[in-house]
């Protein structure tokens, strides 16, 4: 386990750009992208990168059950930050079919296919609860161990959520997790120090090789 540490966000976006340019760099990678806000400003320095894009096949380690143009689709924000600016591909779930089981069950299928053994790079974000990517704490998908994709209930936000599993994550060659602001500081402490068994631990613990990316705010506790 590797944990780097950057004095600003602006930094640590840079410091994430170099870090996932470095691993996406040479040969044939698979790049899973994290939803949310965090990763943005990675993205657009990541974009301006002279790296082999046209080998680079991206997909998403998580969804929301939303149209694919709401502005809470992470297919619709890594579109718009990253892949509409560089040759990779980009696989998304459909969430058109009729529902979120259907939906992460045929996209398990089109990873299965282009991921071949295993993920390459995943990056993750991290949440003030401790989730990483839909794994929320207490959501039945955290007990998944037969699929790699799943439709998962997050009851505190009231909607469904798709995700890959751990134990799809954990098989990725590369997991890297990228963390800003004093909100993460408490629990990256519980993970990171007192080892508390929140979902972006237990995907950590199980995986090959793992970087934390932090800003100095949310390294405070560690």
């Amino acid at each position: 386990m590797h944990i780097i540490i950057s004095d600003t966000t602006e930094d640590l976006a840079e410091a994430a750009a170099d870090h996932l340019a470095e691993l996406l760099s040479g040969g044939p990678h698979t790049f899973g992208l994290a939803g949310g806000s965090s990763p943005v400003g990675t993205y657009r320095i990541l974009r301006e990168r002279d790296l082999p894009w046209g080998q680079v096949t991206c997909w998403l380690p998580d969804e929301r059950w939303v149209p694919a143009d709401d502005a809470e689709s992470n297919a619709l924000m890594a579109r718009m930050e990253l892949t509409d600016h560089v040759d990779a591909r980009l696989l998304t779930p459909d969430t058109t079919l009729d529902d979120p089981a259907t939906s992460a069950a045929t996209y398990q299928g089109i990873l299965e296919s282009e991921l071949k053994d295993a993920p390459g790079v995943v990056l993750l974000g991290i949440g003030p609860d401790g989730h990483t990517a839909s794994l929320f704490p207490g959501t039945a998908a955290l007990g998944v161990e037969d699929a790699g994709y799943v439709s998962n209930w997050v009851e505190e936000l009231g909607s469904w959520r798709l995700t890959a599993t751990t134990p799809l994550l954990q098989a990725a060659a590369n997991v890297v997790f990228l963390a800003s602001g004093s909100a993460k500081a408490p629990v990256l402490r519980s993970i990171l120090v007192d080892e508390k068994p929140y979902p972006a631990r237990l995907v950590a613990e199980g995986a090959e090789d793992v970087t934390w990316l932090l800003d100095a705010e949310a390294a405070a506790e560690l």
